[in-house]
């Protein structure tokens, strides 16, 4: 893929920024190195057809036969041993060298294996030799008595027949977060005939167009929430098989739900026998050599992405769970840790310097541009989501305007801001300067998703925003009648954060499973330091629909954010403008396409005649958080009508609405347009 004369007006859109124009031989050169990549490692086939690893490697049944292949350079021989060969070596089952250098094909009767049996490899390499998982399973159980993992032939009788189409794009993504396993009510492990079945009708309910699954990639420790993947196209089996995963997918579209999903290419769980560790005996066959190949914080294996097999590899993992599971895209992790030679531990970015200071992995960035051109290619209006808390310019800009290529990225900066008050900071000392900049602080060339918090926030040793809100409060004052400063402060505040955060996102919002209704305490999975147990690995939905409690008053709420960020339409299409921005008076307020935004941040001082500058004109109150039908204490009454009225200062006459605003309360107000249906 040639550079082009556009190259030049890419860059140029992307310097328009002044940070950026010191580095745009920089920016000009990830562009070329992108697009030589390509060249190298497609010999101008194109990425469609490169990507194509997961239909030539692992195993396939061809109408006459078996047919295992591996890429294993370093490996001097290799067998498959099964239920079929009573775990021993047979020459039956021996590799022979491939078509091409490093690969090895295995060429087996089409009686000699079933579908449910269970296999592995047995490899040797100068030295030594090992079992192994082939890297291409596509299914890779465990035995739930000996705890050893093997791969399983998948060859059911009937193949899964789709029901549904994946549904168009165009809406602003309102993601919801979520994790199979911990998605039930008991103690235990869900599944996702579970999830399919009593979860998808919630979350279509509760308004959400968006299913961002964690979790999804095979993983030995269920503790690492997915993110220690070992065996990259396999659907975790601790959840249920291939079948029931594409129901999940299938049934979420049916309910008009894109479904997307975590990709970790960041990095890859160390494991020898199950993973990809040492796969053919050497350490670098997948993964740098040495130090560098593995990650000092989080025990794992980091990868070569200047690799041509890397990349055949990664870029095959992307297309595989397009073309086999139908989803719509993917939310990568750890996208900070694959973009630095120091991952992102240490720096605090405060300056351009550390985008463009050596310290980034150039061929990580080249990876991430291939996958997202791979990815929008095959199916143009994916949504691909960057993982990044350094804030690297041009991540989510797109490829023609000289970025990586990213549809959106995270706002990480936005819940870190969120929690700093609500843990370090007194309410009344909260400083909105400095929380409006969060809320809105984003490139213009870049889209973003903003959230108050994600499962991030809630792991073991953190807190929920709403147990840091209320804390111990939650455990005995969250019935109806009880009375609690904490709760009654917790409520409002839970209200009013998601409230200012959906109402000045740019392009999307997110939400982890659960805290919409504010869903108590942290997240632990089960592990030796707590005994082993799912208590917290669950999520607890009965809270959100008994009567005699507070959290269904959140629930409702959400479902009324979410309502309004369907019908108002403002998610991508315009930009928060702010009215006006009291410190004392801890108010702020902003208009969004017609909307208008009131927050009353202070503790205890309400006002009873707040002025705000709005078009002339009549405004409907569409939402206040104080509502009763949120768990509000009422004090604004519901379906008011507001009239203009001028306000003169000498030359200038303001056209100004008089509300009331009670402490710890937001408001929305929309412009009545003239004709319009006085009916709510």
């Amino acid at each position: 893929m040639a550079s082009t004369a556009s190259d030049s007006r890419a860059l140029a859109r992307l310097q328009d920024d002044p940070y950026l124009r010191p580095y745009a031989h920089i920016l000009a050169a990830r562009l070329a190195r992108s697009r030589q990549a390509e060249d190298r490692i497609t010999g101008g086939r194109g990425l469609e057809a490169f990507a194509q690893g997961h239909w030539h490697f692992g195993l396939h049944r061809e109408p006459d036969r078996w047919v295992l292949r591996e890429w294993a350079p370093n490996a001097t021989g290799i067998r498959m041993i099964s239920e079929a060969t009573g775990w021993r070596e047979s020459d039956d089952f021996r590799f022979a060298p491939g078509g091409s250098p490093g690969t090895w094909e295995l060429s087996a009767p089409p009686s000699s294996l079933h579908h449910g049996m269970l296999y592995r490899l047995r490899l040797t390499w100068p030295g030594g030799g090992g079992d192994r998982i082939p890297s291409y399973a596509r299914r890779v159980v465990q035995d739930q008595s000996t705890l050893i993992f093997n791969a399983q032939v998948w060859d059911p009788p009937a193949p899964y027949v789709w029901a549904h189409g994946n549904p168009p794009p165009g809406e602003a993504p309102l993601i919801y977060e979520c994790h199979v396993g911990m998605a039930q009510e008991r103690e235990g492990i869900g599944t996702y005939d579970e999830f399919t079945d009593r979860i998808l009708p919630m979350i279509a309910k509760a308004g959400y167009n968006t299913l961002q699954i964690m979790a999804v990639m095979e993983h030995p420790y269920y503790g690492s929430f997915g993110y220690q993947v070992s065996n990259f196209f396999a659907v975790s089996s601790r959840f249920g098989t291939p079948e029931e995963f594409k129901r999940l997918v299938d049934s979420a579209h049916g309910l008009g739900m894109r479904v997307i999903m975590d990709l970790v290419h960041s990095h890859a769980a160390s494991n020898e026998v199950e993973g990809l560790g040492r796969f053919d005996g050497t350490r670098h066959q997948f993964f740098h050599d040495g130090g560098r190949g593995e990650h000092p914080a989080w025990g794992s294996l980091c990868f070569d992405y200047g690799k041509p097999e890397v990349l055949h590899f990664l870029l095959s993992n992307c297309r595989y769970w397009m073309d086999e599971f139908r989803v719509d895209g993917f939310r990568f992790d750890g996208v900070t840790s694959m973009l630095y030679h120091h991952h992102g531990l240490g720096p605090a970015f405060t300056s351009y310097d550390g985008y463009f200071d050596g310290s980034v992995d150039e061929d990580a960035w080249v990876y991430l541009a291939l996958a997202n051109r791979l990815i929008h290619q095959i199916k143009p209006g994916s949504i691909t989501v960057a993982e990044d808390v350094s804030g690297m310019p041009g991540l989510a800009a797109p490829q023609q305007d000289g970025g990586c290529g990213f549809d959106y990225r995270l706002a990480m900066g936005i819940p870190d801001c969120w929690f700093r008050l609500a843990k370090e900071t007194r309410d009344e000392d909260w400083d909105l300067g400095t929380l409006w900049h969060e809320l809105t602080n984003r490139r213009r060339d870049e889209r973003t998703i903003s959230y108050v918090e994600s499962h991030d926030q809630a792991l073991v040793g953190g807190k929920s925003m709403i147990f840091q809100l209320m804390d111990d409060a939650m455990y005995h004052s969250m019935r109806c009648e009880d009375t609690d400063l904490r709760v009654d402060r917790g409520m409002a505040l839970h209200k009013m954060m998601r409230l200012a955060t959906l109402g000045t996102a740019a392009f999307g919002y997110l939400n982890f499973m659960g805290n919409e209704f504010g869903h108590p305490e942290w997240i632990d999975f089960p592990r030796e330091g707590n005994n082993w147990s799912y208590h917290h690995a669950r999520r607890q939905w009965r809270l959100a629909s008994a009567p005699e409690l507070r959290y269904r008053f959140l629930a409702q709420f959400d479902r009324s954010l979410m309502r309004l960020a369907a019908d108002g339409g403002f998610l991508g299409r315009t930009v928060p403008r702010l009215l006006g921005l009291r410190a004392g008076e801890k108010v702020l307020a902003f208009e969004r396409d017609g909307l208008f935004f009131v927050l009353n941040f202070h503790p205890d001082r309400s006002l009873a005649d707040f002025a705000l500058e709005v078009p002339p004109g009549s405004y409907d109150l569409v939402m206040n958080t104080d509502d009763c039908a949120f768990g509000g204490q009422g004090r604004i009454a519901p379906g008011q009508r507001f009239f203009t009225a001028p306000i003169s200062d000498g030359n200038t006459v303001r056209h100004c609405l008089r509300l009331y605003l009670p402490a710890r309360t937001a408001a929305v107000l929309a412009m009545r347009s003239p004709g319009m249906s006085s009916s709510k």
